[in-house]
């Protein structure tokens, strides 16, 4: 026979709170001490409330001037005692309800508090004299030698006088409204254990999904390490024979070799112009894997902007002429020198420019710009202080009269090996893999690069390269 399992009770036991809770737990103390106040200024009784432990939780007791004569001698204050300690050993858990005589011949009314069938504590009404009790007793006498007879017969007359039926009932009707708190503090204490259980499931559902995921994100991590290494790797084995392939066509294409008919020659020069073309991507490919291992350095310095830019125009001239289409410049006057790798962001211009130029249909236009702009900074540009932080940055656009990019594209545009038209029958050739150098290469100036609308058609890529200096707006 299977044993019966006993982890969901236990978590049953827990959430119910059957493994035990204390009087502590159910009530509001202040709730509590303004309710016997209440009591106490109503029928002049002391009344004391302890928990089950001993634990004094709420008190409405003034001492009685009988008392505090009774203190002023060594006899009299030892005998109180007595009685207050046999008071605190008293168990009223099996009658519910005892009386406990004191030696001054007033009596305290043991009531035990319970809920639910178990006892949470106890009440202590007294001391309080019963009504037919007119003269302190014998035993006090005996030990009050040194104490005035008359004083202390004067003084416990004054003590509150309750018929031990009337004790009952205001005994009763207090364990009624005790009743009522501690059933509004067990529904609140069985509300929020069940919340705090909701809530702990679901930190260990969330816990256990973000373990799975860290697990996913570090073989994600590796694979993309293996991707990046093979990549690199296979990039630069393939990149010495390559440049062999290219060198040697372009001494056969110079007759180094021989004399070659010009269907020979066409046949060198397509090898060469596929070699370039292989060898470009090889470049492209290691690029990416340096970016992405973070092994690229940069080698930043000041740089003028209007050289740059014209640079690139006049780098892009052929290309465009043999597509008949325009190359505009416009650079914006005053604008300060940039601190960044001009080689790197040479080559980002020059592969956004081609692509521009790719993308534009014959009699169409691209337009270089740069302009004075500025840029959030980041913590590191300021200490750590980006409050209303601005940099001063350049501005660089490069916009087409072409086919323009899809919204949906916008962003995919700049990851690794994607290409808006991916079907074997596009017009245009390419790997996928400038734009998302671009974007490496402008973030690691810690750039920015977007793309906008070219109205009525086409579309605009916006670099903005900050200044070195960070400024406060």
């Amino acid at each position: 026979m299977e044993a019966p399992p006993s982890q969901p009770l236990r978590s049953l036991n827990e959430l119910t709170l059957r493994d035990g809770y204390s009087l502590e737990d159910l009530v509001d103390r202040t709730v509590l001490g303004e309710m016997i106040r209440s009591f106490y200024d109503l029928f002049r009784l002391p009344l004391r409330i302890y928990s089950a432990s001993g634990q004094l939780l709420a008190d409405a007791t003034e001492q009685h001037p009988f008392y505090a004569y009774l203190n002023e001698f060594k006899a009299t204050r030892e005998a109180v005692q007595g009685t207050v300690d046999g008071i605190k050993q008293i168990n009223p858990a099996e009658t519910g309800e005892l009386t406990f005589p004191c030696v001054s011949g007033a009596v305290y009314r043991i009531v035990s508090i319970t809920y639910d069938t178990r006892a949470m504590g106890r009440m202590v009404i007294g001391p309080f004299v019963p009504a037919g009790v007119l003269e302190v007793s014998p035993e006090l006498r005996e030990r009050a030698a040194g104490l005035d007879p008359v004083k202390l017969q004067a003084l416990f007359s004054q003590m509150p006088r309750v018929r031990e039926e009337t004790v009952s009932q205001i005994a009763r009707h207090l364990c009624k409204s005790l009743d009522l708190i501690l059933f509004s503090g067990h529904r609140a204490l069985l509300s929020s254990n069940m919340h705090l259980a909701s809530v702990r499931e679901s930190y260990k559902e969330l816990e256990s999904k973000n373990a799975k995921l860290q697990e996913a994100y570090d073989r994600l991590k590796e694979l993309d390490r293996l991707k990046s290494n093979f990549l690199a790797t296979v990039s630069h084995e393939l990149r010495t024979p390559l440049t062999s392939i290219i060198g040697y066509s372009e001494m056969l294409s110079e007759g180094i070799a021989g004399d070659l008919t010009e269907e020979q020659r066409d046949f060198v020069r397509t090898i060469y112009e596929k070699g370039e073309q292989l060898l470009q991507l090889i470049k492209g490919l290691l690029d990416l894997s340096k970016l992405e291992s973070g092994t690229m350095s940069l080698k930043k310095a000041y740089s003028p902007v209007g050289p740059l830019v014209r640079d690139i125009a006049q780098t892009v001239a052929p290309t465009a002429r043999k597509k008949n289409v325009g190359i505009r410049v416009h650079v914006e006057a005053g604008i300060p020198e940039m601190w960044a790798d001009t080689a790197r962001l040479r080559q980002v211009f020059l592969n956004v420019v081609d692509n521009a130029i790719k993308f534009t249909p014959e009699g169409g236009t691209v337009t270089l710009s740069a302009r004075i702009t500025t840029l959030d900074a980041s913590p590191e540009d300021v200490g750590g202080l980006v409050l209303m932080a601005r940099r001063q940055a350049i501005e660089f656009r490069i916009a087409d009269s072409g086919i323009g990019i899809p919204d949906p594209e916008k962003g995919r545009v700049f990851d690794a090996f994607y290409q808006v038209d991916s079907s074997s029958t596009r017009e245009q050739g390419g790997t996928g893999l400038g734009l998302s150098i671009v974007r490496r290469l402008v973030e690691s100036h810690n750039g920015r690069v977007s793309i906008e609308d070219n109205q009525p058609n086409g579309a605009v890529f916006v670099v903005v390269i900050p200044c070195r200096r960070a400024t406060m707006a």
